[in-house]
Parts: C-alpha cells; structure tokens; sequence
C-alpha cells in the first residue's frame, strides 16, 4: 500500500500514498503545448518528491483535473478566485517549473510555492517510533501541500462521505465532466476545471441520481456552495478555524472538514476521525490492535501532537497494514434505479 504495493486506489491509500509520477526526461513541455504559457522557477529548500506532494489533491485515477504525465510533469486544472487556469509542473534537476494558462494563470504561480510544501516545515516533526522513522527516512520529499482553495476539496470530500472510493470518484469525474469547462491551454486531452459554485447550484436532481449521488450528499454540497464565498474565506483562518466554519454547515462534520483542511491549509495536526479504516490501520502500525477506534487512534498519535496527519501519512506509506478480513464493500449505483 502507498508507495510499497499497488493496490486499488482507497480513500486511505490516496490520501496518505503517492501519485506515481513516472521519471524519465524531465524533459519540455507535450507535443500538444504549443501555446506559451507564464512561467514561474521555484527552488525547494530540501527535497521534494511531486507525487508524494500533489498526490492528495488527485481523486482518483481518471479524475480530469489531475494528471500525472510519462514525462513526469503534473498538471492541475483549477478554479482559482480570479478564474479557471491551469497549471504544469515538472522537476528540473533542482529547480521545479510552473507554468500555466488561462484567467487565473498568475494566481496559480503565485501560489506555486505553497502548493510545493515551501508553508511545510518538515523539520519539527520527531519521530517517536521505529515504524514512522523509517518511512520519514525513505520518503525525505514528503511535504503537505497547501491549496488556499476550499470548494475545489470540500464538494469531492461530500462525495466521498459514506461511500466506496469507486463510487466517489466516479460521481465526481461525471459531474466535473459535464457541468465543467476545459481547462485552458494546451493541457492533456478532457481534462476539466471544476464547475463554480453557481453551476453546481443549478445540476437537477435526475443528474445527481444519474452519477450515484444520492439526496443527502447533493442537499450538503448544494448547502456548501450557497454560502460559497463564506467557506473560501476559510483559507485565511487557522485550520481549527476554518474545520469550525466548514462544519456550519449542515452535512459537514469532522470527517470532512479535516480532509479539507489537510489540502487547503497543509494542516500538520488534522488528522482524520470518523473513517472506516485509518484507526485500523494506525493501531495496527503502533500497537498492534487492528480493532482500534478514533479514541485508541487518537491516544495512539498524542506524541505527535501538532503533526499527527503527518505521523498518520507517513504511517499509510510505511505498508504496515492488517490483513483483510471480510470482503470489500460492495460498489452501489443508485444511478440504475
């Protein structure tokens, strides 16, 4: 899992693994970019692995506005406060080269930094177990992105509220893929920009149900973007702040909130309660006890009080998971219904 196998995308492994980024050259930009965009040279200072990075932001393998290319490069298709842009970023022996298109191409790159981990301070994190030492020692370029954009990570994290990640990330690549607009510039074939919030108001209610989603997860994401522009100031608040201000609204709890504010914020310490298999997993890697709960996963962490979403990361790349011991939870549609 994460990094070691190559298992089925989870909610777990994506959230805490790595987004294969094929090496090779690290060559130019695709054959079909043939428009320049505007650049932007960042310098990490300390070692940076791009998929380890970008990876939490991609929601599943077809999602189309993530796309990790052979040549190593990453594109993003987003929706930024000055407009849909998309962004390329590759490895250039030490440097890392943004370039993007569209209205908010200069947003992009001037965020490019954060998006990078540069908010990330990786070097107070103290490992307190050999198991969680030895995956820092073989990730080094783990850093914790930093979005500063709420929507584009809360609505795909209602859609994964109580569901299979495969029925998640298909509602998402439907709903995206419909109701969005190509991204800008020369990027890969279908990729798209999330839909705004006033198009995402107005999708009828046979579209949801046609992509799976049912009434309790479209009534909680039409509730979010009604009061858009109140949750995106949540990026200027403190992590806690701004998970308190999410879960104003009705459908959003903590589960939520703290996905989000892990890819908005890169928050350090928000780590995820209320999922089905994380406490499993963190009480297995540190104590053995893979019947562990939220309360025993949370006692679990306390050393690493201030980086446990770091800690709980670096516990899913390590591999160390229990045994399956029932089958996978069967894929529903109720778009057949």
């Amino acid at each position: 899992m994460a990094g070691r196998f190559a298992p089925r995308p989870t909610r777990t492994t994506v959230r805490g693994g790595h987004v294969a980024v094929p090496g090779g050259a690290s060559g130019g930009v695709p054959r079909q970019a043939v428009a320049a965009g505007k650049v932007r040279t960042v310098v990490p200072d300390g070692p940076l692995d791009l998929g380890l990075v970008l990876g939490p932001l991609r929601r599943g393998p077809g999602d189309p506005t993530f796309r990790a290319m052979p040549d190593g490069s990453v594109w993003r298709a987003c929706r930024t406060p000055a407009g849909a842009g998309t962004l390329r970023v590759s490895v250039r022996g030490a440097e890392v080269r943004g370039e993007a298109w569209g209205p908010g191409a200069e947003w992009l790159l001037e965020q490019l930094p954060e998006l990078l981990g540069a908010a990330d301070d990786p070097s107070v994190f103290v490992p307190r177990h050999r198991l969680v030492a030895v995956a820092r020692h073989r990730r080094p370029g783990l850093r914790l992105t930093r979005t500063g954009l709420v929507l584009e990570s809360l609505i795909p994290s209602i859609l994964e509220q109580k569901v299979t990640t495969d029925e998640a990330y298909r509602a998402w690549r439907l709903l995206v893929r419909k109701y969005g607009e190509p991204a800008p510039g020369p990027a890969p074939g279908r990729m798209c920009v999330m839909p705004d919030a006033g198009t995402w108001r107005v999708i009828p209610s046979w579209e949801w149900h046609r992509a799976g989603v049912d009434n309790k997860r479209a009534s909680t994401i039409l509730r979010a973007v009604r009061v858009a522009a109140r949750m995106e100031e949540a990026v200027r608040m403190s992590p806690a702040q701004a998970q308190a201000r999410l879960e104003v609204v009705p459908g959003v709890g903590p589960w939520t909130s703290a996905e989000v504010v892990q890819r908005s914020h890169g928050a350090a310490d928000a780590v995820t309660v209320g999922d089905l298999h994380l406490p499993g997993i963190v009480g297995w890697a540190l104590a053995g006890d893979r019947d562990a709960d939220d309360s025993v996963m949370l006692e679990l962490l306390e050393p690493y009080a201030g980086q446990r979403h770091r800690a709980a990361r670096l516990i899913l790349l390590s591999g160390r998971v229990p045994a399956r011991r029932a089958p996978r939870m069967p894929r529903g549609d109720i778009g057949r219904l």
